[in-house]
Parts: structure tokens; sequence; C-alpha cells
């Protein structure tokens, strides 16, 4: 039988047929005959790109021609996820892509499919830095995001029988479509006496529904010589390439472990890496607009996003002071305008702190202007408070000791003119607790700026039947202006309304049991309680407490009881040398190994690990959250931004009042929210009185009972030592009080089941979680980043530019 004829391409869809055979014979050098998958993914990008490129042309040439503020954003990591599908979205076009691709008897799913991961970031750090990139474009924001362009992600993650196991992320071993390298864009750094070059590349970070196309920057470390052809006469082949080796060391990959020397040595170097480059573009910027350096601050706004490039400070003044001949108290006046500096964790390991011999032997001139900043700013605190010497010590920029430090958390205080948390109860936390005699100092310079997600991304590219349904409901005004979801709050008792809601939540489970089947061979029923935890792994975090409660839900079926079906889902990445960590996800899968065999459990209870949680991956699960786990250690979360992306679209959160929770909780009604667990200022009482778990653990019989399975060595194979240290550390220190928590987390779980056993009460429930989330969105935290600490006003940008036609 002939195969059907394909509906011919809409005007838009045939200009992107046309452009993809063009760029498959000029950019890929192929015959449709000869194309694979790949080849056809990258000509659609290429074609898309095209498109995209008059928006970035023509915000450049605005920006540059009005010589406006700008927003500069330094982050370690940008966890931007695929690139094609969110294009097509932000642009309109994602009909006429699909209609192209089956001109060309294609599948868009195919295409999509194609497209690697891009290996920026790991986290929720690197993901809200590519939501704000987003939201900035979005809002007519003239800004730049600047980070460095890794080689390798942080790594692939597998499951097998003995937990993680890591693996290189080659993501850019075919190229990437949609960066273009700027050579002329170099700068030298000069780390530990030897010199490397950063090259900038640069990718279109398209705003939605609107002209407007900024530029993510990100720079690759080259060898100023890469070969030495002096050595390689001599005979000496290494030697010849040496320099190059090491210099590209330091844009090869995200995050190395810094357990080593060496691994500490390549963090710090990758930190200066990074922002010198980006502050002496920033320059260049200056100096081909005419703009006198002295007024760099008024024409940049520099965000820290973590403490990472807290060498801004040092190196924003070297530059000024060594380069540029300005004054000391100009360029500090400069400085301090010119940064602010977002906190993103309350954990003392994550506010890096290097050793003065390291920093000196790295960085000897940014030492000494460091010590400088010190010495003139422990000379103000003498003066506001005399006789204060334990004072000026805790607030030191140097720790002392037998181990010196420079605390870089300190110096992005004190270089900033701005410091802010991601959720209320973060910053409170950081002015009372973590930074409090900074606050005592300067009380005004502390603030608060609830994070959000965007809602193009989350919403419109993860979840396009809920899409549908939301624009058929309440028009399409949502995915600009999130507030607009409210209009769902009257649907919510609406009957036919409830069962279009359903069949979408259907479709999406549906979707993630077909991917759980094709990852782990795991056959999961749509129709339970899909229970998610998916997220960084670490203590904190309590991936632990969720696995015994799963444990205690196993006695408890197999006791007889009737509970609702479940499928308990994890995922995430533990650090490599974080071995506490990986010891859960260990346990997470030795779980899952006996309870899903377990006749007793089919159909009752499922447990899955889906490996290497990714934008890509989340794509998937967000839409499909029946529940979502959010359950760290109150006074530990920053924010957290996957509990808004699976509030956002439906689920019901299960939490303590942690992070952002507690706006959650507020905004869509303690009725619509599972609250457990002590609070932070509870645990800090239970901490005064010296706690200690044995005493939680023998008045719960069910939790003892739990545990002494998995000592047993139910889970492991019989091997009683292999989960040892975790359940040593739960029944000695308990650092982040899961004993004093698992009582109450217990009941919090009675109660979902209950709610869980009234379809049309979760329903109602689910449908309010969306209408109340328009808060969430990183559009309002960008907007209140513009107007109160950037000062940066939106810039509308024209169409103006041409696109040259092909030659013939």
């Amino acid at each position: 039988m002939a195969s059907p004829t394909p509906a011919p391409c809409p005007p838009k869809g045939q200009a992107l047929l046309e452009a993809m055979r063009r760029h498959l014979f000029s950019s890929q050098a192929k015959s449709a005959s000869l194309a694979t998958t790949h080849d056809h993914y990258v000509c659609l990008s290429l074609a898309v790109r095209d498109i995209l490129l008059t928006s970035w042309v023509d915000t450049a040439d605005t920006y540059t021609s009005q010589h406006v503020r700008t927003a500069t954003y330094m982050s370690a990591e940008y966890l931007l996820g695929p690139h094609l599908e969110n294009n097509l979205v932000s642009l309109g076009l994602r009909e006429e892509a699909a209609a192209a691709c089956e001109a060309l008897g294609l599948s868009l799913e195919e295409m999509l499919a194609e497209e690697p991961e891009p290996g920026l970031g790991n986290g929720g750090l690197g993901r809200l830095a590519a939501c704000f990139q987003e939201s900035m474009a979005t809002l007519e924001l003239p800004a730049i995001g600047y980070g460095i362009r890794y080689e390798f992600g942080i790594f692939r993650q597998q499951i097998g029988p003995n937990g993680q196991m890591e693996s290189t992320d080659p993501w850019l071993a075919r190229g990437n479509p949609w960066e273009v390298i700027r050579p002329e864009w170099s700068y030298p750094v000069l780390i530990g006496g030897q010199t490397v070059i950063g090259v900038a590349y640069d990718t279109p970070i398209l705003g939605y529904g609107v002209h407007t196309a900024n530029t993510l920057r990100l720079w690759s470390a080259q060898a100023p010589d890469a070969f030495d052809f002096a050595s390689f006469n001599a005979g000496d082949y290494t030697r010849a390439v040496l320099h190059k080796v090491q210099s590209e060391t330091l844009s090869k990959v995200l995050y190395p472990n810094d357990e080593l020397e060496q691994g500490k040595r390549l963090r710090l170097s990758q930190q200066i890496f990074f922002v010198s480059c980006s502050l002496q573009d920033m320059f260049r910027i200056l100096a081909s607009q005419g703009i006198p350096v002295t007024e760099f601050h008024r024409k940049f706004a520099v965000q820290l996003n973590d403490t990472h490039p807290a060498i801004a400070v040092a190196e924003l003044m070297r530059l000024l002071i060594d380069v540029h001949g300005v004054d000391w108290d100009t360029a500090w006046s400069i400085t301090t305008a010119t940064i602010s500096y977002t906190n993103h964790t309350l954990l003392p390991e994550a506010l890096e702190a290097w050793g003065l011999e390291l920093f000196q032997q790295l960085l000897p001139r940014q030492l000494q202007i460091i010590y400088e900043i010190n010495a003139r700013f422990l000379r103000t605190l003498r003066i506001r408070f005399p006789g204060q010497p334990e004072l000026l010590e805790r607030l030191s920029l140097i720790e002392e000791g037998p181990h010196r430090k420079v605390r870089m958390a300190h110096l992005a205080v004190v270089g900033s003119h701005t410091v802010n948390g991601v959720a209320e109860l973060h910053s409170r936390l950081l002015k009372e607790n973590l930074f409090a005699d900074f606050a005592r100092v300067w009380p005004d310079r502390f603030t608060n700026i609830t994070n959000g997600v965007t809602p193009r991304r989350w919403l419109a590219v993860a979840n396009p039947p809920l899409a549908a349904l939301l624009n058929d409901a309440i028009g399409t005004d949502w995915c600009r202006h999130l507030d607009q979801l409210r209009r769902l709050e009257p649907l919510a008792t609406d009957a036919a309304f409830l069962e279009r809601w359903q069949r979408v939540r259907e479709q999406s489970k549906e979707r993630l049991a077909a991917t759980i089947r094709q990852d782990t061979g795991v056959l999961v029923d749509p129709a339970s309680l899909f229970d998610v935890q998916v997220k960084r792994i670490h203590e904190y975090k309590r991936q632990h407490m969720a696995a015994l409660q799963v444990v205690e839900r196993y006695l408890r079926l197999r006791a007889g009881e009737d509970l609702p079906p479940r499928t308990v889902i994890f995922g995430g990445k533990a650090a490599p040398g974080y071995a506490m960590a990986k010891l859960i996800i260990r346990l997470i899968v030795g779980m899952a190994e006996i309870i899903n065999i377990d006749p007793a459990m089919d159909g009752r209870l499922r447990v899955i690990f889906l490996p290497n949680f990714s934008v890509k991956l989340g794509q998937k699960i967000y839409p499909a959250v029946d529940l979502s786990e959010q359950i760290s250690t109150a006074g530990m979360e920053a924010s957290g931004t996957g509990n808004m992306k699976m509030s956002l679209n439906g689920a019901l959160t299960i939490g303590t009042l942690d992070g952002a929770n507690i706006e959650i909780r507020e905004r869509v009604g303690d009725d619509n929210f599972f609250l457990f667990g002590h609070t932070a200022e509870q645990l800090a009482a239970i901490n005064r009185s010296g706690y200690h778990p044995m005493p939680w653990l023998e008045n719960d019989a069910l939790a003892k009972e739990a545990i002494d399975l998995i000592g047993s060595g139910h889970f492991s194979e019989g091997d009683r030592d292999l989960f040892h240290p975790l359940l040593a550390n739960l029944c000695s220190s308990d650092p982040f009080r899961v004993m004093a928590d698992l009582g109450d987390y217990r009941r919090a779980q009675n109660e979902v089941d209950s709610a869980w056993c009234d379809a049309g009460r979760w329903s109602m429930m689910s449908v309010l979680n969306t209408a109340r989330c328009g808060f969430f969105s990183s559009d309002r935290s960008i907007q209140e980043y513009a107007e109160r600490i950037w000062k940066v006003a939106p810039v509308p940008v024209n169409a103006c530019s041409v696109i040259p036609s092909p030659s013939p």
C-alpha cells in the first residue's frame, strides 16, 4: 500500500521546509538519501536559528545604539535543557515545524529526541539561571548571561545493582547548532603565573512572543600558544602540547571533584577564568560605546548567582586600578555600586573558603586586593563597634586559625550593594543566622526575592495537553502573565472541566509510565498515585526519610493493611565524592529490586529510580506527578524550584515549612497541602536542649521495624554491613533530624492516602494548585530584580533586519 501523501505545509512551514533542504546541502553537505535523523535535526535547528538571528541582531543593534543599562548575570552553571522545542514555542512555530518534518517523511518528536542535553548545569541553581535568562528576554530587559562552556557535563548517571555509576557526558561530541563562536572577543587571564585565553561562544536566548533575543556568552579556555614548535623540533612531543592541554582543562568539566587539592585548584581557576573574561568583556563594551570606565556602574548591574563568582569583587577592583588607572576609593565605589549577590544556601560547605596558600599560588594580586579590602573594612568596624574584637574576627574576609582561608561569601557581601535570599524563610535566616553580624552592620543591604520558574518551559513545552486545556478554558495570556491562572478557580468545582482535567493528567502519567518501562523495564500502573521526589541527592533533602517511609509501607502492606496503590519515583544525581548520598541511592535501588518482584506488592507498590535526571526527563516527570515530595529539614532548603514546577502542573505537595514550601502553602491553601514536621524554630530549640534520635526511635515501633529490616540485609542480598553507615548515622547523630520528623511524616502520608481515595476531591485540589501558582513565575522574580536591585528598564526591540537571500 502506498504511503499517504503528506498534507501541504502552511506558508511558515513551507519556509522551514525549504530552509531545512537548503541546510542539508549547504551546512551538512549531504543528499536526502544519505541524511541521518541527526542530520535532519541539525537542519531544522539551523532553519529555526536563521529566524532567530533577525531578533538577535536587532537586539544587539538596539542595545548598542541606545547605550542601555544592562544586567549581567554571572553563574557557574546553566541547566538550559534542549533549545529546539523551546524556541519553536517562543516563535509560535511548533505546528509549522511539525508540518515541515512531515513533508520530509519525518517526525518532529524524533527531531526533538535527537537534541542532546547541554551539559552546562547540574541542579536547581543552574536551572534557575536558565529560567532567569529566558524571563529577561521575555520581559525585554537588556541582559547578558556569562558562564563557562563546559566541554563535558557533570557526568552521565547509570543505575545498576550497586547504585550510581558515573561516565563521561560528551554533549558537544556532535556539535552544537545553537552557538556562534566569537574568536574576536578573546581575553587573557593570568592564573598561577600562566596565561589562559577565554574565547566567547554565544547562544541566543529568545523571549516569548517578543522580538528580543538576549545573549548567553560562555567562555572556552585555550592556550595563547597552542603548539610549542621548539619542543616539537627537539623531540619532546608531549611538552609541545602540554600548555594547550593544561589550559583547556579549565573548561573541560562542570564541577570537578574538589576533595583533592588538584580539584580545589581547578575550581578556583575556573571561577577566576570566567569572571575575569566576563568583566573584561564589559570593559570592551564600554569602550566600543565610548563610555568612560568611571561610568561602569551606570552601564552594568552585575549579579553574582551564588558564591562561585564572588572573586568578581577583587577582579573588578584589579581591572579598575591596575589596567584602567582608577584610584582605590573611586574603584571601590564603582565596584560596590555595580555588584549584587544572591545567596542560595545556608549550608556552610557551599559558601566556599579557599586556603591562603592556594590563593597566593594562583591569584597573588587578587589576594593583595582582598587583604586591602579587609583592612579598610575592619578599620571601619573598629570605629563603629569599639572594643568588640570577636565581631571583627567573625566578619573578617580572612578566617584565622591553623588553616587560614579566604571567605568568599564574606567577600561577596562586603563588595555588594544588595544581598538577597531566594525565599522568605531563607532570607530571614540569612539575616538572623548566617549573615547576622553583617545585617547588624548593614541592615538595609539584605532583601528577599523568591525564586520562580518559566511557564514556557515547564508548562507550554513540558505539558502540551494541559497548555491546550488552559488556552481553551482561560485564553492564552497565562503564558506571559501567569497570574491569569487564577481564572481557573471557578472551574475547580465544574464537573465537566474536572473530567477534562483528569484526562489530561492521565495522558501525562501514561507517557511517564512508558518512559519508566523503557528506561528501567518495570511496568507501573498509571492509575496508581505517582509519588515523586526528583532532585539532587543530599541528606538535607532527606531522600532517606522517603525511603524509610516506603519500607514502612512495604511492611504495612505485607501485614495486610489495605492501602491505595502507589508508584514511588526517585531521581537525581549524587556528587561523585559524596559517599552518604550514593549510599542513599543504593538503598533505593535495593528496595526497588525486592519490592518490584514481590508478588504481594503486585498492583499495590512499585519503587522506581529513574537514571540521569535532566531537563529532558523532568519535562516528562513534572506533568505526571500526583504527590510532590518536598521534605527537606526545615531551615535547610533555600527555596526549591522543583516544588514550583510540580505544583504548577497540578501536583499536591507533602512538605515541611522550608524554603518556598511556606509561600506555596500560603497561596494554594492549607487544605491543598500536606504539612508535617518541625519548624526551623522548633528544631533550633530541640538542638539547644541536646538532640538525640534514640528516644524518638524507641517510641516508634514501625520505624524501628523498618530500620531493622534494612539492617538485616533484606535489601542488600543479605549483606548486613552495606547500609550500616547510613543507619548508624540516623541512629546516633541524625544531623538532618529524620527521626524527629518521621512519625509526623507518616501521619501526613496517611492523609494523602485518604485524600487520594476521593478522586473528585483530589482533582479539585489539583486544579487549585495550578490556579494559585501564578506568583511562582520567573517573570515575577526577574521583574523584582530589575526594579529593586538592578534598576534596569525594558527596552522593546523592533524588527529591522532583513535575512539575506541565499545565493542561487
